[in-house]
């Protein structure tokens, strides 16, 4: 691609359009859960589990990713995992049985597991460091948007062209994504170069060792495992079963919940700066528990704009659990900084591969109706016990808080 002029800009527009895939088919599977279960006749406890693969080998390529952007830089290693999603992506809409479903998710969740990741790395090289959470945040905000076209849109052209269609053309635009990667981004801007010495996984024993990461960790478990698992899936079936709700009806809250979500996202970090991220992480804890408290204390009796409202709510609240990422930067030292990041944010992303399996298997234990429901109790129950996990990790990580105020006084 010789001849291409690449910028900041176009470094930023490329890595946000790859990230919004990201999010669009981590979420997807929210939506067309009806069409799964009636073609391929997954149980509640197939179904989480399918959904939540993408997640486990997300997890799982985290830190060789760390090591090969480092290595390599990620113009390459980024679209070059990114083919593997596009073939994951053909996998599942072509698949016909419960392993086909699970073998297309997992390479889903592969391809895109080197999408953020690879835009901060390429972000630290092009923009200055006073630019960097701003841009950032930003990356996020137009990623999550991704979730609100997995919502409504997604109903609509799943009804129109069937959800095989969708996966399959979705294959196409990863692929030419990740070209795009290639021919508009440089791993730095001319005349730098990039530097080695990444961080072998060994390198996080010394976070895994100090006892302020254990208590941000079940946190970002339970908060983060919670949120996605249920805006990526369970979100879904809790209306279809609870309130009979079409998959258009499903859209239109989970586009509520996605909304929100992005607006959270945008404003987490402004509040986290001006009130310190203990005390805002605190206090959307509570709040996000209040929430999953209100799912489980009135399973199937809040009529259509309150279960607006409260996806809403769920969706603003939930995405605060980004902000135990600041309070990981915060708290550990500068050399520490990187690895206390990625070491939380595998936690999370454990803690959506878990629960959304989790769910699934309570939630088959009930068994299904005639019309093929599981009942509201089944809901109730997941989502009762989640807000008690929340409120539990809550008061394990309180003393964080605390601790890091007197280090500030001192």
């Amino acid at each position: 691609m010789r001849g291409v002029r690449v910028s900041a800009v176009s470094v930023f527009g490329v890595f946000a359009l790859a990230y919004f895939l990201s999010y669009f088919f981590r979420s997807a599977n929210a939506v067309i859960a009806g069409d799964l279960v009636r073609e391929v006749g997954l149980s509640a406890g197939a179904l989480g589990l399918m959904t939540s693969v993408f997640y486990l080998a997300f997890a799982a390529a985290q830190v060789p990713l760390g090591w090969g952007l480092d290595r390599w830089g990620p113009r390459f290693v980024t679209p070059g995992l990114m083919l593997v999603g596009a073939v994951g992506s053909w996998v599942f809409a072509e698949a016909d049985s419960f392993g086909e479903l699970v073998l297309g998710r997992a390479l889903l969740g592969l391809g895109m597991a080197g999408i953020l990741m690879g835009g901060l790395k390429a972000f630290s090289r092009w923009f200055a460091p006073h630019r960097f959470a701003t841009v950032s945040g930003a990356l996020v905000a137009v990623g999550a948007s991704g979730a609100l076209v997995a919502a409504t849109p997604l109903a609509w052209l799943a009804g129109v062209l069937g959800w095989r269609a969708v996966f399959a053309w979705g294959a196409g635009v990863i692929a030419l994504v990740a070209l795009l990667i290639v021919g508009l981004t440089r791993n730095t801007p001319e005349g730098d170069r990039l530097e080695g010495g990444a961080v072998g996984p060994g390198g996080l024993g010394e976070v895994f060792r100090d006892a302020r990461f254990w208590r941000m960790a079940p946190l970002a478990l339970v908060t983060a495992g919670t949120f996605f698992a249920v805006q990526s899936l369970w979100g879904g079936p809790y209306l279809f079963d609870v309130y009979g709700a079409s998959p258009v009806q499903a859209g239109n809250a989970l586009f509520a919940l996605s909304l929100a979500a992005v607006v959270g996202y945008g404003v987490s970090g402004v509040l986290a700066d001006r009130w310190g991220v203990g005390r805002v992480m605190l206090a959307a804890g509570l709040g996000f528990a209040g929430v999953l408290g209100v799912l489980a204390a009135f399973p199937g009796e809040l009529g259509w704009v309150g279960v607006g409202l409260v996806y809403a709510a769920f969706g603003f609240l939930g995405a605060f659990n980004i902000v135990l990422l600041a309070h990981a930067r915060l708290v550990f030292p500068p050399h520490l900084t990187g690895r206390a990041v990625t070491a939380v944010n595998l936690f999370g992303i454990g803690g959506v591969f878990a629960l959304q399996w989790w769910m699934g298997v309570v939630i088959g234990v009930f068994g299904r109706d005639a019309a093929g429901r599981y009942p509201p109790e089944a809901y109730a129950l997941v989502f009762g016990a989640e807000a008690l996990l929340v409120l539990a990790a809550l008061w394990w990580y309180a003393p964080l808080v605390g601790e890091r105020a007197a280090a500030r006084r001192g």
